[in-house]
């Protein structure tokens, strides 16, 4: 499997940003793909996932209501779209593919997705 990350980049405070994430190698639409980010000095994160069906998506707190997770099955690609962005949202940015074929869940960890992509930066300036 190989995911690859697209879309990072420098943006203002209050700004939009839009990731995408081209996988190859399984059939994308069984699994659950997600998006987690690491700041510098910290721990890689869960920001969001969604799963096979499209449906109930899953959000951190933290973004919750300024980031929208999404999938295209016909393009095998999952985005990740930004908007009103904070400093705090400062960090590499991983695209990940769930272990398992049609997992569900309200919650999600790192150890639950077996494949990530090369990351990108998003960096918010203040």
């Amino acid at each position: 499997v190989q995911l690859q990350a697209f879309g990072g980049g420098l943006v203002q405070t209050g700004g939009s940003l839009g990731l995408s994430c081209a996988a190859s190698g399984r059939t994308f639409s069984t699994y659950t793909m997600g998006w987690f980010r690491q700041a510098p000095g910290r721990d890689r994160v869960f920001v969001a996932a969604v799963s096979a069906s499209g449906v109930n998506p899953v959000y951190a707190d933290s973004v919750k209501g300024r980031f929208t997770i999404s999938r295209d099955d016909a393009k095998n690609t999952v985005y990740l779209q930004m908007n009103t962005l904070k400093p705090e949202d400062t960090a590499v940015y991983y695209c990940a593919q769930h272990r398992f074929p049609r997992a569900i869940g309200l919650a999600y960890t790192e150890f639950d997705f077996e494949f990530w992509g090369q990351g990108t930066q998003v960096t918010v300036s203040s």
